[in-house]
């Protein structure tokens, strides 16, 4: 008699850790529109659209800048050098891949930078209450600032304000150490921890935040000579022609104002009558912005998951609206904040993130496009900084109203407080104590 044979059940797949179909196409766009931006980044001495010359700061300048870091100084002196000491180790990180030209090897990890901000942002995409339009909205916006985000490092700190932002719900001590490295490269990723909820939260975040500023900044200026020598050449910059203050210099000149475009401290600034004024309305209006958000977080009632990040964007957007430089690749920062803001489904910030896209897309138009009648203040430039900069605005006003009556909202109203663990109860578990 044949002993009875117990039937064996199919073993179930194990789950994959990472659901690689359901982001097939995000891989294959993010792979065709940065192929089609790297072409054009090797095409720029061509200028295939607009001007020319896109890739010469990595060519010349940051090349240049490698030189003298790589001696053990900082560039003392150079009046291009405008940047915290933190710039200097993502400067000389090209070294490390031997083999490659300065070039060659900055353009690969910016690439590689991306790459990990998109990954970051799809998997953060797939948390309970979260969602992929963060990743998407970074692939696919990006590319409309053509190759401008291959030629400068602006991708690599907004990477770390990315991973500051989505590490909150875990780590508040990483969230802070990856703002302060973001800061110590370019100054505005510390305003990444404005919308960390009170009490504790904050207080190590902003503690964890301030000793790793303080222990990097001593490392770095042991390592090197000249760390804070870039404080000097920050005062003498003047008003950018593509700034808020620039567009209103450029229609003055179509009302006979005699003022000059010139090339000073790195940037085509104007030059004449009235621009120290305006320049200084420009500061006045970023310490306005600046009251205006320490008043909205004392008075701010009402906290959820996607306060950080709705705060940390409408913040970039009112000191960038503000500031005398816009340059082009600012918009990769606020691409990065938004695709944050994105991820979680309770943000407040979906209208301010499609006007962002757009100003990214009339960005491009005015440089590299048109750069040239930017530049001679014709009509069609200066119509089109108007357009661009109208649209920063209204993001920045939409956004901090929308940040503001989010959190206005009464203690007794539904939803998550301050003093509420609420990140706990949606897959982002905070240790928040009693609000302060």
């Amino acid at each position: 008699m044949k002993p009875r044979m117990t039937p064996r059940l199919p073993l179930s797949p194990r789950p994959l850790p990472f659901p690689f179909p359901r982001f097939l196409p995000l891989a294959l766009a993010w792979s065709a529109s940065r192929g089609l931006t790297l072409w054009l980044l090797l095409q720029d001495d061509r200028a295939p659209l607009g001007v020319g010359g896109i890739a010469r700061e990595v060519h010349e300048l940051y090349a240049r800048w490698y030189g003298v870091l790589a001696d053990g100084a900082f560039p003392a002196g150079d009046r291009l050098w405008q940047y915290p000491p933190g710039a200097g180790p993502v400067l000389l990180s090209p070294g490390l891949l031997p083999g490659l030209t300065y070039f060659q090897a900055f353009v690969t990890l910016t690439l590689a930078t991306d790459l990990l901000v998109t990954v970051v942002l799809a998997r953060v995409g797939t948390r309970p209450g979260r969602s992929l339009r963060g990743a998407a909205l970074w692939t696919a916006a990006l590319p409309l600032l053509l190759h401008i985000p291959l030629a400068r490092y602006d991708v690599q700190v907004t990477a770390f304000a990315v991973i500051s932002l989505l590490t909150l719900s875990r780590s508040t001590r990483a969230c802070g150490v990856f703002a302060a490295l973001g800061a110590l490269v370019k100054v505005w990723p510390a305003l990444t921890l404005i919308g960390t909820p009170r009490g504790r939260t904050t207080r190590e975040a902003w503690t964890s935040a301030a000793v790793t500023a303080g222990v990097l900044l001593l490392a770095l200026a042991a390592l090197f000579r000249d760390p804070f020598d870039f404080l000097r050449q920050q005062g003498g910059r003047g008003v950018q022609i593509e700034s808020l203050g620039g567009t209103a210099l450029s229609f003055a000149r179509h009302a006979g104002w005699p003022g000059r475009v010139g090339y000073r401290f790195g940037a085509m600034e104007f030059t004449g009558p009235y621009v120290s004024s305006v320049a200084a309305v420009s500061l006045a209006l970023t310490v306005t912005a600046f009251g205006a958000l320490l008043l909205w977080r004392l008075r701010a009632r009402h906290w959820t998951p996607a306060t950080p990040y709705d705060a940390a964007l409408g913040a970039v957007l009112l000191f960038t609206v503000t500031s005398r430089v816009i340059s082009p690749q600012y918009l990769v920062w606020l691409l990065g904040l938004a695709a944050v803001c994105l991820t979680s489904r309770q943000t407040t910030q979906r209208p301010v993130a499609a006007l962002i896209t757009a100003a990214a897309a009339v960005s491009t138009l005015a440089y590299p496009v048109l750069y040239d009648d930017v530049v001679a203040c014709t009509w069609t430039g200066s119509l089109l900084m108007l357009a661009r900069n109208g649209l920063l605005v209204t993001a920045a006003g939409l956004s901090f109203h929308r940040l503001w009556t989010a959190a206005a909202r009464p203690e007794g109203s539904e939803g998550p407080t301050p003093s509420e663990p609420a990140h706990r109860q949606r897959d982002l578990p905070d240790r928040t104590a009693s609000a302060t």
